[in-house]
């Protein structure tokens, strides 16, 4: 039987997965599968369970009301799930936090399978999928929680969601907890993950796109650019990835490998550092060329740390330039903090 598979995005970060059948309303199904989302009615004429599509295709029939759901409503992309039947995967925004629904956060377990170390820059963390490992949406993070100690560090997937592992770049982080764990962790041992979260996530293509990484900021979009390469894309993608010393450029050759399998993406490396050797000194927004802001009919995506990210917001401003979407995801090295809407913290 045909299902199609539906991610539930929360006010709160949190995202939950659920199979739709293929003539089954998405209120119905999230109500089989126990989350509960807003409703009063289920016939089409409150407007109390409207959300977002974000995308995906979907037939909203004609058995609700203009009260409910107008056709600006409905042509913006917002829906009514009581009458939401999708025709293919897609991705909703719920207005409302998980625990409105009665739902929350997925736990699992999961086993290393490996753990390299990029000199003392940073480590890639290896997982094998767990069976009950949930789906996740490329650019999204988990909390991984470190054996010995009753704490946990948020990191964004740099592996695809269909891929047979789970990939995550860490910065090297002196005397640091997760850092410490890495330097001795064995194949076998087992972590406890929660997640997925956040709102940084790659959105459907449909006009150029520019990525912008600060150190172990292009972890999302080495996913990202995992789930591209398997798409027909039109559209230009530019990455720039900025780092602070020269050994902290790290995974170049996975870039230089998306430039030759992907039409149409290229990327740039800067190096902050004075002393550097690299051939372009300099931060993120000092190599950055007009004609890859395409007068602002561009989808920017951005992850780094808080001062990486005031500096693009300023460049922007000062260059006159609005894109026409900015997604960005901060990260400090302190406690996890999630904020909704277009942006997110997380720790490194």
């Amino acid at each position: 039987m045909t299902s199609y598979r539906i991610a539930l995005n929360f006010e709160d970060g949190v995202t939950r997965f659920i199979d739709c059948g293929a003539n089954e309303k998405v209120l119905d199904s999230a109500f089989r599968q126990r989350i509960n989302l807003p409703m009063d009615c289920s016939d089409g004429v409150c407007g109390t369970c409207k959300c977002r599509a974000e995308s995906g295709s979907y037939d909203m029939g004609d058995d609700y009301i203009e009260d409910a759901l107008t056709q600006d409503e409905a042509s913006s992309g917002l829906v009514l799930t009581c009458q939401m039947v999708p025709s293919s995967d897609c991705v909703i925004s719920v207005p409302v936090p998980s625990t409105a629904c009665k739902t929350g956060t997925s736990q699992f377990s999961a086993t290393v399978n490996n753990v390299l170390q990029f000199g003392d820059a940073a480590y890639e963390l290896v997982l094998d999928s767990a069976l009950n490992a949930p789906g996740f949406l490329p650019g999204q993070y988990v909390n991984i929680g470190i054996p010995g100690s009753d704490q946990h560090r948020s990191y964004s997937f740099s592996s695809a969601p269909d891929s047979s592992c789970m990939r995550f770049l860490i910065k090297q982080v002196p005397g640091g907890l997760m850092s410490t764990w890495l330097s001795t962790a064995q194949p076998t041992q087992i972590v406890q993950v929660t997640g997925p979260l956040g709102s940084f996530y790659l959105r459907p293509v449909t006009r150029p796109l520019l990525m912008l990484a600060g150190g172990t900021g292009l972890a999302p979009f080495l996913s990202m650019l995992e789930v591209l390469g398997q798409q027909e894309l039109t559209q230009p993608i530019h990455l720039i990835y900025g780092v602070t010393r020269d050994q902290d450029l790290v995974l170049v050759d996975r870039l230089e490998d998306y430039a030759a399998r992907i039409s149409g993406f290229t990327f740039t490396t800067c190096v902050a550092d004075p002393q550097t050797v690299h051939e372009r000194q300099g931060y993120v927004t000092q190599h950055m060329p007009q004609e890859v802001l395409h007068d602002g009919n561009v989808d920017v995506y951005l992850c780094g740390p808080p001062p990486m990210v005031d500096a693009v917001q300023k460049h922007f401003t000062h260059a006159g330039i609005k894109p026409a979407q900015f997604y960005y995801e901060k990260f400090a090295s302190a406690a996890t903090t999630v904020v909704t809407g277009a942006s997110s913290e997380k720790a490194i």
